[in-house]
């Protein structure tokens, strides 16, 4: 099963996280989207409910 996601995705490392169907990245890149808000944007663009005052913490959080 993980083998065959990895290759669902032309993608090597799993988890992996997909947004309406659309594969949007790995860990890394999913955390990178996330301090920068990028990741919240693309959520609200989606019409994608998430914790907005728990995004501003984990921001708040990496940016020491």
């Amino acid at each position: 099963m993980r083998q065959s996601i990895k290759e669902y995705s032309d993608w090597p490392t799993i988890p992996q996280l997909y947004v309406k169907g659309e594969f949007i990245g790995g860990c890394d890149i999913i955390r990178d989207m996330t301090l920068s808000g990028e990741f919240d944007g693309m959520l609200a663009e989606n019409n994608i409910n998430y914790d907005k005052a728990a995004a501003k913490e984990i921001r708040k959080a990496n940016s020491a």
